[in-house]
């Protein structure tokens, strides 16, 4: 599956209300750790059909990313069934990221 670049608009739809666990990636272009974080967290959307990825541009969101406190990035954070249950902030390797989710 691949990654879902998720919005304000799309984000109740395809992260609070989806039935997977959903691992969301918050964000931006300009950092560096979270260019590096990039393929890692698209190889887990390859292999892990059972987990939903999205990514969230924190400068195109700000709102999600006040709302969701997220002040450092990359910052991901999973979500099952619309509540965060982990978070993770910094770079971090799959494995790292992969606990996350409960593996």
């Amino acid at each position: 599956m691949a990654v879902i670049d998720v919005n304000e608009k799309n984000f109740e739809e395809e992260v609070l209300k989806s039935d997977k666990v959903v691992l969301a990636d918050f964000n931006a272009d300009w950092c560096g750790p979270c260019q590096m974080l990039k393929p890692i967290v698209h190889e887990i959307a390859e292999e892990r059909k059972d987990v939903k990825i999205v990514s969230i541009n924190i400068d195109d969101e700000e709102d999600l990313a006040e709302k969701y406190e997220v002040f450092s990035i990359p910052c991901v954070v999973a979500f099952k069934n619309g509540e965060e249950i982990a978070r993770s902030v910094g770079f971090k390797p799959k494995a790292e990221l992969l606990k996350l989710i409960g593996d």
